[in-house]
């Protein structure tokens, strides 16, 4: 089984800004080291608690300080630039670091309606362009335009010897359709989809179309989990993710919360009853049941792979729970 982290470059309680990204940055180096498949770390704007803005500058620093695991995007917010812009720059990224570079795409508009304003014109028109965004982006990575388009005399330069892989992220049909009609591998937001991904995956596989005689779909579950010695530990470390992301459904700013400050949170009856179903769509547990959950939503979703979403208020809790999952799957051997 293929694990992979994807990270949202979350800020404790306790941390500073840059002390968050730092960690993100020794996380990625620990996962090249534990035998994770890829590293990605996504992309917020405006958001208390989630820290990077910029992925590809974390990903320059994080390329400099990594040797070979993959490293990549989760995602590209699209709607909100040019996708020539972003060629270029995942061009460079690819042109620094062969081989090892992954270009996630997603649409989402990542912050506020202020944020969004502020960072772009017209996003939900670019919303509405997706399709067509997609598509000249995958043109200026192939570094092939049919000789009529409007750039067919523009390149993404520098042209890296291995270009990004792009894939395309999302959490429903109409992602999974817009990726197999470009034929691009798909990534599946498990953690925060409310809707069923075995349908959205199934739909993705039928309809795949190569863009490559070689091509083959290829499909990633994203999933939250926390894993620890034991279940007990386990349940007990996760109650800052739980707390932290009510706490931030109700529009309250701050980081992830230690797990004392988690405990002594006040919770209304229906509050406890929503974070009780939240900790139905994550793994929590020992590293030995996280391991075999793993593996039943790998059957479940066909998936060729599962990327970890793992946000705890210890950095070294978090390490933690990757190393003990790299264990138990043998990812090192």
């Amino acid at each position: 089984m293929r694990l992979s982290i994807l990270d949202q470059a979350p800020i404790s309680s306790n941390q500073t800004v840059q002390e968050a990204l730092n960690a993100s940055m020794k996380l990625a180096q620990a996962a090249e080291t534990l035998g994770y498949t890829r590293y990605w770390i996504a992309e917020h704007h405006d958001l208390d608690g989630l820290a990077c803005s910029a992925p590809e500058v974390m990903l320059a620093y994080i390329g400099a300080n990594t040797s070979k695991i993959r490293i990549g995007s989760g995602a590209v917010l699209l709607p909100h630039y040019k996708p020539y812009k972003v060629a270029e720059v995942y061009n460079m990224l690819a042109t620094l670091f062969p081989g090892r570079i992954d270009l996630g795409i997603g649409r989402a508009p990542g912050g506020s309606a202020e944020a969004t304003n502020a960072l772009s014109d017209n996003f939900l028109q670019q919303i509405w362009n997706m399709p067509a965004s997609v598509e000249t982006l995958l043109y200026f990575l192939e570094n092939k335009f049919p000789s009529d388009h409007e750039f067919a005399k523009v390149s993404a330069s520098p042209i890296p010897e291995f270009s990004p892989v792009p894939w395309l992220l999302g959490t429903s049909k109409k992602s999974a359709l817009l990726a197999a009609e470009n034929g691009l591998p798909y990534a599946f937001g498990q953690f925060m989809s409310e809707k069923d991904g075995t349908e959205i995956i199934e739909q993705y596989l039928q309809t795949f179309r190569p863009r490559k005689q070689t091509q083959e779909p290829e499909v990633i579950v994203a999933v939250s989990t926390i894993c620890a010695d034991t279940d007990e530990r386990a349940e007990e470390v996760a109650i800052s993710t739980l707390v932290w992301a009510m706490q931030r459904r109700k529009g309250e700013g701050g980081g992830v919360p230690s797990i004392e400050e988690a405990m002594q949170y006040p919770l209304t009856d229906i509050e406890k009853e929503s974070l009780e179903n939240m900790k139905q769509k994550m793994l929590i547990g020992n590293p030995q049941k996280v391991y075999h959950k793993l593996k039943d939503l790998q059957d479940k979703y066909n998936a060729d792979e599962i990327m970890i979403v793992t946000i705890t208020h210890s950095p070294d809790d978090r390490l933690r729970s990757y190393q003990l999952i790299s264990e138990t799957a043998n990812l090192s051997s």
